[in-house]
């Protein structure tokens, strides 16, 4: 008996064959029960421990001179010589300039001469007088007579006292012809040169600028003082007492002041035009250091953040409608927590509101975290770069109350 083969459609073949493909595959899936979960997600955490942190506010400041003095002449005469090195430090009382001394002396002579011959005459006067009186009270001489000496002698003294007084000036400019500097500090470049003459128009020859101490002027905005007013009456802030705060000056390399110095004076008016108050400091600055008129960063030290809470900037994310932390709960499973950021120091933030004491915040890793997903926790520990940057200097948000974008 002949068995007959039965054809099947081609679009039906592919069917079969595509149904019995996917079977197996289904099978393949299936797998044994119990297949292996996700592994936990591995973070470093920093615990919340509130405390008093040193806080500090950097500024750009300008130093000048705490005593600048014009050096002058005060007598017309011709300058002979410049005897200081421009540009050096001098002492006080040290000679600067010296001018042609002889018309003074000359005048000085006939000064003095002025006055011995008027007290030649008072002498005179005075033997006239010893003579007249017992005549006129024996009424040999007139009255008149008697008046006459006296006033001779009255005339004479004061003659004498005007005498004194041309021989002290005369002596005051010839000791003004030796310009001395009235302090100890740095010279500047002689404004007139050697043969010059001297006279009220043209009597400026340098300036002599003390540098030790020296002041450090640094400007704090009318928005800056408004922001610590309001921090000191949240309590955020606790200025020392009697603002004794500590000013370091760091210079442009870098390299920190060796003296530090006070606040030693505050306007107490607002710029009309910079909408700023000028703050004074003063620094020792034995070695001449810092000079006039050079720009450095001042440190202000002494005020603390009262029982601050401090994390990592990099565990700090920014969601859409607030910054956020992720918090590692009692299960060791991630949540998800949003807090109020405020300024920064160093490479932390203070953290306002939303964290608590004993709590801990995903550092490292926070990135790869999800809600409720498994973490293998360890403990966080700050880089060498964190160990360096200085952890007192607190620093403002950018403009508009941008917060910096969390670290991969």
């Amino acid at each position: 008996m002949r068995v007959s083969r039965i054809s099947m459609p081609p679009l039906a073949a592919v069917a079969l064959s595509t149904l019995v493909l996917l079977a197996g595959v289904a099978g393949c899936e299936k797998g044994p029960a119990g297949a292996a979960a996700k592994p936990p997600v591995e973070v470093t955490v920093v615990t919340i421990a509130p405390r008093d942190v040193p806080l500090a506010f950097d500024f750009v400041a300008q130093t000048q001179s705490s005593r600048e003095v014009e050096i002058r002449a005060r007598v017309e005469g011709f300058l002979e010589k410049r005897v200081y090195t421009e540009g050096e430090l001098v002492q006080a009382n040290q000679p600067l300039f010296l001018m042609d001394r002889k018309p003074f002396e000359a005048t000085l002579k006939s000064a003095q001469g002025q006055l011995a011959q008027q007290k030649a005459a008072l002498k005179v006067a005075e033997e006239t007088l010893k003579r007249v009186r017992p005549l006129a009270e024996q009424n040999a001489l007139s009255q008149k007579d008697l008046d006459d000496a006296v006033g001779n002698v009255d005339r004479s003294r004061a003659a004498v006292f005007a005498a004194e007084g041309q021989v002290q000036t005369a002596e005051l400019n010839l000791g003004y012809a030796t310009i001395l500097s009235p302090l100890r500090g740095l010279t500047s470049f002689a404004r007139v040169q050697e043969g010059a003459f001297l006279s009220a128009a043209n009597n400026f020859l340098t300036t002599v600028s003390q540098i030790d101490p020296i002041w450090v002027n640094f400007s704090i905005s009318e928005n800056e003082a408004l922001r610590r007013r309001e921090q000191q009456e949240k309590g955020l802030l606790r200025m020392p007492k009697e603002d004794s705060l500590e000013v370091e000056a760091i210079l442009a390399d870098g390299t920190v002041f060796p003296h530090k110095g006070r606040i030693s004076f505050a306007d107490p008016s607002f710029s009309k035009e910079t909408g700023t108050f000028l703050v004074r400091a003063e620094l020792a600055n034995p070695k001449g250091v810092l000079r006039p008129g050079q720009f450095v960063k001042v440190r202000v030290k002494g005020a603390v953040r009262p029982g601050g809470i401090v994390v990592p900037q990099r565990a700090v994310q920014q969601g859409a409608k607030s910054n956020f932390v992720w918090v590692v709960a009692k299960d060791d499973k991630a949540e998800q927590r949003a807090i109020e950021v405020g300024s920064w120091i160093g490479d932390d933030w203070f953290v306002n509101q939303g964290l608590r004491e004993g709590e801990r915040v995903v550092v490292d890793g926070a990135l790869r975290t999800s809600q409720g997903a498994a973490l293998k926790v360890s403990p966080y520990v700050a880089g060498k770069e964190k160990a360096a940057a200085p952890p007192a200097s607190e620093a403002k948000p950018p403009a508009g109350d941008a917060k910096p974008a969390a670290k991969k």
